[in-house]
C-alpha cells in the first residue's frame, strides 16, 4: 500500500508485459487454474489500465483514496473497500500482483477456491478496518494526526501483508527477505521493516494493519470450529452466477448423450444409454433412434437387427451376434470408406 500526503497519479513503467508473461507461464504449468488468483489479478489491472469499455464504470482514484479522516466523518464505504483495489503507478502495481500470484497460487491450490475467496474478502475488510482503527487511535490518544490520520493510501499490499502472514504461520524453516535470512514464520514483519526503510513513502500502518489482520483471522479461525458463513455466502453467489452455465452444459451434454452414445463393441453388451436410442445387434453400437440403419456396421433395425435400449436391460443381454467378426469388421469398411 502506497501513501502520499496528497492524491497523485500514476505514471507509466512499461513493466505490464512482465506481469503478463509470468501470469501466463505459472498458469500454463499448473494442472489447475486457481480462479480466484485470477480474478483478483484481472481485477486489480482493469482498475488500473482503466479500459474505455468500463472507464465509466470505475469511479476515479481521488473518490477512492484511503484517507482514515474521510472515511470516518463521511462513512465513506466506498473509500474503504475500492481503495485496495487501485495502485498509483506501474511498479505499485506489478510489485504487488507478482506477490498475489505466488501467495494466491499456493493458498487456493491448498485451500480450495471457495475458502480462499471466504478469506480474501475476510482479510480485505479486516486489514482495512485494523489501519483505521490504528490511525483513530494515535490521533485519540497521542494527537498524532498528520502522517496517519489525514494520510491518502491505494493498494493490496495491506491484504498481501496477511495472506504473507497466513501462508507462513506454520512454517518451520527460514526464508531470505531482501537478502535477510529470517524465521520464515516472522518474514512479514521482517519485510514491513525493509519495506519501509528502502520505500519510506510506503504506509506503514496499512502494512501493520495487514500483518495484525492476519494475525487475528488465524487466531479467530483456531478458536472457531463452525461453518465459515463468509464462505457460504461465497458458495451461494457462485452457484448463482454459474447457474445459467451449469443449466446449458447439462442440457448439452445430456444431448451429447442420447445422441452420440456407443456401446462396447462386442457381443453380450449388458449397458443402458440413453431415451431414444437403439443398440446394434451386430456391434453394439449405439445409434440415434431417428436411424434405421447402424452407423457403425450397416445393419438395418429391422428384422431383429436392432433393439430400444429403453426396453430394458433383460432386453439387451438376450440377443447374441449371429455376424462372425470379419463381416462385421469388412461392413464397418465399407460403412466408412
Amino acid at each position: 500500500m502506497a501513501n502520499f500526503g496528497e492524491g497523485r497519479r500514476r505514471g507509466t513503467g512499461g513493466m505490464l508485459p512482465l506481469l503478463a508473461i509470468s501470469t501466463v507461464a505459472e498458469y500454463y504449468r499448473l494442472p489447475w487454474k486457481p480462479p480466484v488468483t485470477a480474478g483478483l489479478l484481472a481485477a486489480n489491472t482493469l482498475v488500473y489500465l482503466r479500459p474505455a469499455f468500463l472507464d465509466p464504470l470505475i469511479p476515479h482514484i481521488s473518490e477512492v483514496w484511503f484517507n482514515p479522516n474521510l472515511i470516518l466523518k463521511h462513512k465513506d464505504l466506498k473509500r474503504f473497500f475500492l481503495s485496495a483495489f487501485y495502485h498509483l503507478n506501474e511498479p505499485h502495481l506489478v510489485y504487488n500482483m507478482m506477490s498475489l500470484l505466488w501467495k494466491g497460487i499456493k493458498l487456493e491450490t491448498s485451500m480450495g477456491s471457495t475458502q480462499f475467496a471466504s478469506m480474501v474478502v475476510t482479510l480485505l475488510g479486516m486489514s482495512q478496518g485494523v489501519t483505521l482503527l490504528l490511525a483513530k487511535s494515535l490521533h485519540v490518544l497521542f494527537d498524532y494526526r498528520r502522517a496517519y490520520y489525514h494520510e491518502y493510501s491505494v493498494g493490496f499490499s495491506g491484504v498481501l501483508f496477511a495472506l504473507k502472514v497466513v501462508l507462513n504461520a506454520q512454517a518451520e524453516d527460514y526464508t531470505s527477505v531482501y537478502g535477510v535470512l529470517v524465521p520464515t514464520k516472522y518474514a512479514a514483519w521482517a519485510e514491513l521493516v525493509l519495506v519501509q526503510m528502502f520505500v519510506p513513502r510506503a504506509s506503514f500502518l496499512g502494512h501493520l494493519g495487514g500483518i495484525l489482520a492476519g494475525i487475528l483471522y488465524m487466531k479467530m479461525k483456531s478458536s472457531y470450529s463452525g461453518a465459515d458463513p463468509v464462505a457460504m455466502v461465497v458458495r451461494g453467489v457462485a452457484r448463482a452466477v454459474t447457474w445459467p452455465l451449469r443449466f446449458l452444459n447439462g442440457m448439452v451434454g445430456s444431448r451429447r448423450r442420447r445422441i452420440t452414445g456407443r456401446g462396447r463393441v462386442g457381443r453380450g453388451q449388458n449397458g443402458i444409454a440413453g431415451p431414444g436410442i437403439w443398440r446394434c445387434q451386430s456391434c453394439t453400437f449405439d445409434n440415434s433412434g431417428w436411424e434405421s440403419v447402424c452407423e457403425m456396421c450397416g445393419s438395418g433395425r429391422s428384422g431383429g437387427n436392432g433393439w430400444s435400449v429403453n426396453q430394458g436391460q433383460a432386453h439387451s443381454s438376450s440377443f447374441s451376434s449371429d455376424l462372425p467378426l470379419d463381416e462385421l469388421r469388412r461392413r464397418r469398411l465399407e460403412r466408412f470408406s
